[in-house]
């Protein structure tokens, strides 16, 4: 994964912008996982794209419904602080 993150992977965090306003990774943009069906368009053209949230059950669901749509450069990064710990290094 910090292969793909210092490669400028799509930072997108599914979890509920409550959650997202309590922390959140840096430059990580919030599409809670009940919006992504209807946010496919955010995804477009991303060579790289790390979905996570709090345990990494809905990123997971996540990453189902974008490979279901055709994207196949998706990764589930886990929890937000695993991939917030992955960028510092």
């Amino acid at each position: 994964m910090e292969k793909i993150l210092k490669e400028g992977a799509f930072l997108v965090d599914v979890r509920t912008p409550a959650e997202f306003a309590e922390g959140h990774v840096k430059g990580s943009i919030n599409i809670p996982l009940d919006q992504v069906p209807n946010q496919l368009a955010k995804f477009k053209g991303k060579e790289q794209i790390i979905v996570f949230c709090r345990s990494g059950n809905r990123s997971g669901q996540a990453k189902m419904i974008l490979e279901q749509n055709g994207f196949k450069n998706v990764t589930n990064g886990g929890t937000w602080q695993d991939v917030n710990e992955a960028i510092s290094k």
